[in-house]
């Protein structure tokens, strides 16, 4: 990965002025929606209270994304339920949220305090709580919904994504709900048969985009000085997050667009925290990309930091836009 300082060698030398002028442009868009900047948050960290996500809209973010919400509030799983990792984190943090009809209420509010695009995670526990959720969404001031099919850490409850039957059916019944653009937030997969499967799932759908990928769940870290796993749901499994799963978030993003249309568009996520990390997801395909591990670390100036080292990443290769890099990736 080029440092910083390598890259400042390859950028020519300009006053500020001619440098502002020459800035590549980071405007993209998810489900025809258009976005400022090619950077958001993920659903997961620092999202889930009102004051939250009014930070959010005063940042640099792209947009405002929700925690996932449920149908009734929930605290979520026990403690210790995240642990910060040399290269990522390890949590289980089993949807804490203020449940769905909360965020309803103050979407008006978190549009006016940024004035930015909002998108609204949803995670039902069936497909009728799916329902219920997108539909109150469609009739509200949201501009995107994303439905968790991914959730790895509810003890009981497998992943939707895996299931490829079920899968079919809630797209059924929640993309025929409204006009708003409908995404998918899926788990990670690791066979190629299982990309094909999904993507000829998806396109029989009105889906407007997909999140690649969630945690890489039921992974286990262990203390071996104390020999105890390192978080307490479920005998201490958990998803894990960061710079150990972006090979496989690049994969999946990579995969998807070569098997699904273009009007589909596909938001990295996993393990971005430089610009460097941003331009693989481009170069793979994404349309945009949402940071969390970072984003908990390091607070809303991960947005402004991440989007001004891919613009000087993109002005050292000569690229002007999104569009001249997206799904551009060489193979040898």
């Amino acid at each position: 990965m080029p440092s910083q300082t390598h890259l400042d060698t390859l950028l020519p030398s300009v006053s500020p002025s001619e440098h502002s002028q020459s800035q590549p442009c980071l405007n993209t868009h998810i489900g025809q929606l258009p976005l400022d900047s090619y950077i958001f948050n993920a659903s997961g960290p620092l999202c889930t209270s009102e004051e939250e996500l009014i930070r959010l809209a005063g940042s640099a973010s792209a947009a405002v994304m929700t925690k996932s919400c449920t149908i009734l509030p929930r605290e979520g799983n026990a403690e210790p339920r995240y642990q910060a990792l040399p290269l990522g984190s390890i949590q289980s943090m089993g949807l804490p949220n203020l449940g769905y009809q909360a965020y309803l209420e103050m979407l008006p509010r978190l549009k006016k305090a940024g004035n930015k695009p909002i998108v609204v995670s949803v995670s039902g526990f069936s497909v009728a709580d799916n329902v219920t959720m997108v539909k109150a969404f469609q009739s509200s001031c949201a501009d995107l919904i994303e439905v968790n099919f991914s959730c790895p850490n509810i003890e009981g409850k497998p992943q939707l994504g895996y299931d490829f039957e079920q899968t079919e059916q809630a797209l059924e019944a929640i993309c025929q709900l409204g006009d708003k653009p409908i995404g998918l937030k899926l788990p990670p997969y690791f066979d190629f048969s299982h990309f094909i499967t999904m993507a000829d799932i998806i396109k029989k759908f009105p889906v407007s985009f997909i999140t690649c990928i969630n945690s890489v769940g039921n992974t286990l870290v262990i203390d071996a000085e104390t020999e105890t796993a390192i978080i307490k749901p479920k005998g201490g499994f958990g998803g894990l997050c960061g710079d150990y799963i972006k090979p496989i978030g690049l994969a999946n993003v990579r995969a998807f667009r070569q098997l699904l249309p273009d009007n589909i568009d596909i938001i990295g996520v996993g393990g971005i925290k430089t610009g460097t990390d941003a331009f693989e997801y481009l170069l793979a395909g994404a349309s945009a990309v949402q940071v969390a591990t970072c984003f908990e670390k390091e607070g809303v100036e991960c947005f402004d930091r991440i989007a001004q080292e891919l613009q000087s990443l993109m002005a050292a290769k000569q690229y002007s836009s999104i569009a001249a890099v997206k799904g551009k990736l060489k193979v040898i």
